[in-house]
């Protein structure tokens, strides 16, 4: 990966271009990110390409350091008058390279997973880079900053059927790297695109507490 933001920039300008034409009711259909719709996902992708460490400390002290208040406030202020604004305002922050939490890693990863929690639902299919997604499956399957994913897939070993990436040891897990991928950071929705004695494993992991 010779430039984290540039890869970012891209997946967020295929994200838009695959949202141009989309109904009403499309943007309402419920999103793989429990709880928000296909456009609530959007505005938060856009809120956070548009914090800065600084100012996304300042709402968490705002908050009363409650996380899901601070994720919610920033989402409703990005969300618009309809699905147009949304993504008009997310097409505004698209080439942009602020981060809440300073990495450079977390906001490619949010730019694949999140548009894969609308894509998903809308039956609309992308061809990732594959080392885009080999070094996202990298980055999850051994860190739990910001989404949990290393104790997810802990005791198992993902094995990619499409690429090089291969992690663990433990009962296995095979299958598309972008499915692997997602089924670490807990969208049970892709576990029926993987093989292996340690899906049940991980699906038993990847329900609700």
């Amino acid at each position: 990966m010779s430039s984290y933001w540039s890869a970012t920039h891209a997946e967020r300008a295929a994200l838009a271009r695959d949202l141009q034409h989309l109904s009403e009711e499309q943007w309402a259909e419920p999103s793989l990110c429990a709880g928000l719709t296909v456009r609530e996902v959007l505005a938060h992708l856009t809120a956070g390409a548009a914090l800065g460490p600084a100012r996304w400390f300042a709402g968490v002290v705002g908050c009363r350091f409650d996380f899901d208040r601070q994720v919610a406030v920033r989402l409703a202020e990005q969300l618009g008058a309809d699905g147009a604004d949304t993504l008009r305002r997310f097409d505004a922050v698209r080439t942009g390279t602020r981060s809440p939490t300073g990495s450079r890693i977390v906001p490619l990863g949010e730019a694949v997973v999140h548009a894969e929690d609308i894509r998903r639902p809308l039956g609309i299919h992308r061809a990732y880079p594959p080392p885009v997604l080999t070094r996202l499956a990298e980055y999850h399957s051994g860190s739990d900053f910001v989404v949990v994913g290393r104790r997810r897939v802990q005791g198992l070993r993902l094995e990619a059927a499409d690429g090089p990436f291969a992690t663990g040891d433990g009962p296995l897990v095979t299958g598309p790297t972008l499915a692997l991928l997602m089924a670490t950071v807990g969208r049970a929705a892709y576990l029926d695109d993987l093989e292996g004695d340690g899906v049940e494993v991980l699906r038993d992991r990847s329900r609700p507490a």
